[in-house]
């Protein structure tokens, strides 16, 4: 689904003026304030006959890159007696600013996408959704059940053992070795973008110029050597994401950076925010993960062990060889297009919301860029 700001500002302001209450379970709601007991039901109930939502209330929000809330549901006795959830964390893209942000490259359609097509055969530690729409106007919602509250949400503090880390590339082998040059990628998956055309579908607000300024105002955490080549990121970066139609591909998560995982009350990694879920070479997913969980000693003492275990997760989970020769070439060049998704964070682009605390932000860019230098990635193309 290709729209433009200009065609998704149109189909906003005719949502916001009509502002129909949601009836049906193809009905998304404009607001979380639009919600109504009867359409929790439809959506909540459906697999439950008699079951039925009597009241609910929101949580405070917390709006960010989506919009987020948690509900709070009581039912009729036979909801209570069917164990139907009593409390439920959404995910939606009702403002603007939100679907601009994450309408052009896709994001919206592929985290709906995942939660109806790919996670309910997906044996990983990752959230589970009861319910997940878009509409024509790139409005959604994704209702999910909420995890643990002894889950532990990571930041750029959370300390990533080497036990964590490789948890990490175990869930990470697991999608990807599933899906490794599968014929789905061309038929069912095909509702996937790519990654290259994802990366461009960010062009719409001059995506280059803000990644740009944001290495700018992150010099102080960059090698000085680097930031001497500064005019050589961008086209790097291109050749990065155009690098993807020369490999082979699987699903990706696309955004799978520190803070998108959380730690399970038995110490289990797993990985949250698929709005990035995209068709490309797994090598992105892989030095992504590793460069902004770890610490740069960690990084540097363990990365080469960490290839090769991911290596061998993704060659039992695909069920036969893969080269691991270029391995680490292919990871080197992956984290141009990784260091952008940080740039960009630490200056947004007209339209797009704040994303991440500024600490977060500059600590992984630190991190992607000493990777950058330490592993001369500058010249990985050569």
């Amino acid at each position: 689904m290709s729209i433009t700001v200009e065609q998704l500002t149109a189909a906003y302001e005719e949502e916001k003026k009509n502002n129909r209450p949601p009836v049906t379970a193809d009905d998304v709601p404009f607001t979380y304030d639009a919600i109504t007991p009867a359409w929790l039901t439809v959506v909540l109930c459906d697999q439950h006959p008699g079951a039925k939502v009597v009241s609910h209330r929101l949580d405070v929000p917390d709006d960010g890159n989506s919009n987020r809330i948690r509900i709070f549901v009581e039912y009729n006795t036979a909801g209570k007696k069917a164990g139907l959830p009593e409390r439920v964390f959404c995910k939606a893209s009702q403002g603007l600013a939100n679907r601009i942000s994450l309408g052009p490259p896709g994001a919206i359609q592929a985290e709906v996408n995942f939660y109806n097509q790919i996670r309910p055969s997906l044996a990983i530690e990752a959230p589970f959704s009861y319910y997940a729409r878009f509409n024509a106007a790139l409005n959604s919602i994704i209702i999910m059940r909420e995890l643990d509250p002894a889950t532990t949400f990571c930041t750029h503090t959370t300390d990533i053992t080497r036990a964590r880390v490789e948890d990490q590339l175990r869930v990470l082998a697991a999608f990807h070795g599933k899906y490794l040059e599968s014929p789905e990628l061309q038929t069912s998956l095909a509702i996937f973008n790519s990654w290259t055309n994802f990366f461009k579908g960010m062009d719409y607000a001059n995506f280059e110029k803000a990644c740009d300024q944001g290495f700018g105002i992150a010099e102080e955490v960059i090698p000085g050597r680097m930031f001497k080549r500064r005019q050589e990121i961008w086209p790097l970066t291109q050749k990065s994401y155009l690098r993807h139609e020369q490999l082979p591909h699987t699903l990706n998560h696309g955004d799978d950076h520190l803070r998108n995982w959380y730690i399970t009350p038995v110490g289990a990694m797993g990985l949250n925010d698929w709005q990035a879920a995209t068709r490309g070479h797994w090598s992105r997913d892989v030095i992504y993960a590793i460069t902004t969980s770890l610490t740069v000693e960690n990084r540097r003492k363990w990365l080469p062990d960490l290839l090769h275990y991911y290596h061998d997760q993704l060659q039992e989970c695909a069920g036969r060889k893969v080269a691991f020769d270029g391995t680490l070439d292919e990871c080197r060049r992956q984290l141009f297009t990784v260091l952008a998704f940080w740039t960009i964070t630490i200056n947004p682009a007209p339209g797009m919301p704040d994303m991440q605390p500024r600490d977060s932000t500059l600590e992984f860019i630190r991190r992607i860029a000493l990777a950058i230098d330490d592993l001369d990635a500058m010249d990985s193309f050569k």
